[in-house]
C-alpha cells in the first residue's frame, strides 16, 4: 500500500493560538485553500517530461456576464486531439471547493479560484488529460480541455452582490465555454466525454444531461464524476459540516434556478446539491469514480476541526493508521452511506462504478493513481482501463472494493 505524504501547514494552527475573530477566520480559509491546494499538487506540478498547455481566456466573455468572481473572464487550456482522436473531445472541469459566505468568496476572488489574473498561465496536463498512450491509453489523442472552476459553485451559481464586487455566474461560464468550445471544433465531436474533480466532479452531475443536448444523437456522449460524491452526511460530533455549507452556498450563490427540477420539485434545494439526489434521474451514462474513503470529505466534512475542538480525532483525521476502533467504524459507516446511496445507480446497465478503498481524491488526473505500474485497481484493472472498458462499452464496470484495509494497491494521502 503506497503511502503519500502531503506536507499541510496544520489546519490546527488556527485554533486556540489567541487571534481574534477576524483573524482567525482569515487564517481558517487560508488553512483550506492550501488543503485544496496541495490535493492538486501532483496534478499541476510539472515533471521532467511535462506537457505544459496554455491558458485561453475566453474573449467576450465578460459581454455576458459570464465572470469569475471578481469580474475577470473565465479561461480553459485546450491541447488538440491527433489522427482517430481529432473528432473526439474530453471536457475536465477543474475542482477546488466553494464559497459559501460573502467573506470566503470574498477571499476566494484573491486566488486563482476567483480570479484569473491569479490562474496559472500554463497548466501540466496529466493523467487522463495526457498525450502520451502509455499514460493514457484510450484518450491520449483526443481534444483535452481543461476549463478552469472560478466561481466557487460548481458552475452553478447566478447573481451577484454589489457591495462587495462578487460576480456569482458559474452557470453562465458554463454555458459560455461550451459555446466557445463548440466553436472550436466540438461541434463536430464523434465522441465526447464531460469529466471533473471533486468540486468539478460534481459539476460534471449537474451538467452531464446539459453536455449530451450540445450534440446531435448520432455523437456517443457519458460523463465521468472523479471524487464527485459529496455525500450529506454527519460529523463525528453529530453536525451537518457538508449540509451547512451547501446552504450557504446555494442561497448566496443563487444556484437554486440552476438546479434539475426534477429533484427541486420533491426536495429543498440544498438537498439538490448533493449528488446522491441527483444520479437516479441522470439520462446520459455516468461514471463514478470515487475512493469510499475520501481524503477531502474525511478531513472538511466528517471530522472538520470545528467539530473537535480539544483535537481527539486529529491523529486519525491525519493519518488513518491511527484510527482505533471505533473512530475506523465511524469511518466504516461513512463507506456504507456511499454503498447505499449508488445502489439503485448501479442497477442500470449504461453507467459505471469505481469505488476502491482507499484515503485518496481525485484519481484521474494523478499519473500515479489513473494509469501507472503501480496505480490502484480492484481486480487487478485500473481506473484508467476501468474508464475505458465503459466508455467504449468493451465491458460493463461495476467494480466495488472490499472494505479497508483489504486493498494493498492505494494510494493513501497521509497529513503531516
Amino acid at each position: 500500500m503506497k503511502r503519500v505524504l502531503i506536507w499541510v501547514l496544520s489546519l490546527w494552527s488556527v485554533v486556540g493560538i489567541g487571534w481574534s475573530r477576524s483573524e482567525d477566520g482569515l487564517q481558517e480559509l487560508k488553512a483550506k485553500d492550501r488543503l485544496l491546494s496541495f490535493l492538486e499538487k501532483d496534478a499541476v506540478s510539472p515533471g521532467a517530461n511535462s506537457l505544459m498547455i496554455p491558458l485561453t481566456l475566453i474573449q467576450g466573455a465578460a459581454s455576458k456576464g459570464a465572470v469569475c468572481l471578481d469580474g475577470t473572464p473565465p479561461g480553459y487550456h485546450l491541447d488538440r486531439g491527433f489522427r482517430s482522436g481529432s473528432n473526439s473531445w474530453l471536457i475536465q472541469l477543474e475542482g477546488g471547493g466553494w464559497c459559501n459566505t460573502i467573506r470566503s468568496c470574498v477571499f476566494r476572488k484573491t486566488t486563482r479560484r476567483g480570479s484569473s489574473k491569479f490562474m496559472e498561465k500554463r497548466l501540466n496536463f496529466t493523467g487522463i488529460l495526457s498525450n502520451k498512450a502509455e499514460e493514457n491509453p484510450d484518450f491520449y489523442n483526443w481534444n483535452r480541455v481543461k476549463l478552469r472552476y472560478c466561481d466557487g459553485a460548481s458552475f452553478s451559481g447566478e447573481g451577484q452582490n454589489e457591495a462587495n464586487q462578487l460576480y456569482f455566474r458559474g452557470q453562465r461560464i458554463w454555458s459560455t465555454a461550451m459555446e466557445e468550445l463548440m466553436a472550436k471544433g466540438m461541434r463536430n465531436a464523434e465522441q465526447a466525454l464531460l469529466s471533473g474533480c471533486s468540486a468539478g466532479g460534481l459539476a460534471s452531475i449537474l451538467h452531464c444531461d446539459e453536455f449530451k443536448d450540445l450534440f446531435p444523437s448520432t455523437t456517443k456522449v457519458k460523463c465521468l464524476s472523479d471524487a464527485g460524491l459529496f455525500l450529506d452526511a454527519t460529523n463525528m460530533a453529530g453536525g451537518h459540516t457538508l449540509r451547512d455549507m451547501y446552504r450557504g452556498m446555494v442561497t448566496l450563490q443563487g444556484v437554486q434556478k440552476n438546479l434539475p427540477n426534477t429533484c427541486t420539485s420533491q426536495m429543498d434545494p440544498t438537498s439538490c446539491f448533493f449528488p446522491q439526489n441527483l444520479i437516479a434521474n441522470i439520462q446520459t451514462p455516468l461514471f463514478l469514480l470515487n475512493a469510499a474513503y475520501d481524503a477531502w470529505q474525511v478531513q472538511e466534512s466528517l471530522i472538520p476541526s470545528s467539530a473537535d475542538p480539544h483535537g481527539f480525532w486529529r491523529d486519525c483525521k491525519m493519518d488513518h493508521s491511527h484510527c482505533n476502533s471505533s473512530q475506523m467504524l465511524f469511518l466504516q459507516d461513512f463507506r456504507n452511506q456511499m454503498l447505499s446511496a449508488i445502489n439503485g445507480f448501479s442497477m442500470s446497465n449504461q453507467n459505471g462504478l469505481f469505488i476502491n478503498s482507499c484515503f485518496a481524491h481525485c484519481q484521474s488526473e494523478r499519473q500515479d493513481t489513473w494509469y501507472a505500474n503501480d496505480s490502484p485497481r480492484i481486480g487487478n484493472k485500473a481506473i484508467a482501463a476501468s474508464v475505458g472498458d465503459w466508455f467504449f462499452d468493451r465491458t460493463a464496470t461495476k467494480a466495488i472494493d472490499c472494505p479497508y484495509h483489504c486493498d494493498n494497491t492505494c494510494h493513501n494521502l497521509i497529513f503531516k
